[in-house]
């Protein structure tokens, strides 16, 4: 069975390569690539997992946002991560990054999983001595960034393309624009939920609907639900189930949803925050923004699920 599942993986790594530089400008002769072109080839290329059996994409979906549709990715020999994979759309203006807030900077980021044992499992050092032996590679790193291939100019490539993944083309963006048709009737309503109400806005705020900040929804408990959250990278007891508020575009097309990958849709999600102690029995540290039920109407919780599909953009939209 594993021997299957791995096989399986790298021929999606492979068909995801092969689509990319098929649709993508030609490079040869003396055309040089941007470093963004070239970073969009190394997260689509399995070179970069130890072995060659997943890349970048392949816990990324292009056409979900850059998440991943299963519960929990899996790495290059065929282990399952304890963690949801996150969209990686709109994170350029970001300062932290995972679940934990560990990294601080897109390129800590992707050397996370680059070097993780159960992901990638490729030390950095490896990825450039392996690059600079590969013909294409060697030429095209020369060529973007006039020096061999290096540490800084690997993450910084990759780093590159997933800045360029800004989405804006989306329904509440054209109604915030003047275009008083562009969102439902049900998500106008939900808009209003969503900063009064519901008190969403709280905790996702601002352009992409997160405020930066780290906060506990009540998803560990000792128990049951035993990701300590942030405190795995503090030990300070006040992180107890503390996780990164994720922003929101592009939300109705990510699921599953929480680091736990616990809720298969957006009105799961509403609905364990009008009603919390519901699912989570003896939450510990939970914000006592959640001390106490919404009561939302089971109207108004779908007026919220359709303002969060208007979130999503319009690169997207056949998905949702």
């Amino acid at each position: 069975m594993f021997r299957i599942q791995k096989y399986f993986m790298v021929l999606l790594s492979l068909v995801a390569f092969i689509f990319i530089v098929a649709f993508q400008p030609k490079t040869e002769g003396n055309e040089v690539l941007t470093k963004e072109q070239l970073g969009e080839k190394l997260f689509f290329d399995p070179i970069l997992s130890k072995g060659m059996a997943i890349s970048c994409a392949s816990c990324h979906i292009p056409a979900f946002a850059f998440a991943d549709t299963a519960a929990f990715s899996i790495g290059d020999k065929g282990t399952k991560l304890p963690r949801n994979s996150p969209s990686l759309t709109n994170l350029s203006g970001r300062t932290d990054f995972f679940w934990d807030g560990r990294a601080a900077s897109l390129e800590e980021q992707i050397l996370g999983p680059l070097s993780a044992h159960d992901e990638m499992d490729l030390p950095i050092q490896e990825a450039v001595e392996r690059l600079s032996k590969n013909e294409f590679y060697s030429t095209a790193f020369q060529k973007t960034f006039k020096t061999e291939v290096n540490n800084k100019n690997v993450l910084s490539a990759i780093a590159a393309f997933e800045r360029t993944l800004e989405t804006t083309d989306t329904p509440y963006d054209r109604f915030l624009d003047g275009d008083e048709k562009a969102m439902t009737e049900a998500a106008i309503r939900g808009r209003i939920l969503f900063i009064g109400k519901g008190n969403c806005a709280t905790c996702h705020s601002g352009e992409d609907f997160t405020a930066d900040r780290f906060k506990s929804i009540g998803l560990f408990n000792g128990k049951d639900f035993t990701d300590s959250g942030r405190y795995k990278i503090t030990s300070d007891s006040s992180h107890l189930g503390v996780f990164k508020i994720p922003g929101l575009r592009n939300v109705a097309v990510t699921a599953p949803y929480m680091h736990n990958a616990m809720f298969k849709t957006l009105r799961e999600v509403v609905e364990y925050y009008n009603t919390p102690d519901k699912f989570v029995k003896n939450s510990i540290n939970r914000d006592l923004s959640l001390g106490s039920s919404l009561n939302l109407s089971d109207g108004e919780m779908n007026d919220i699920v359709a303002f969060l599909e208007a979130l999503t953009d319009d690169r997207f939209k056949k998905n949702n």
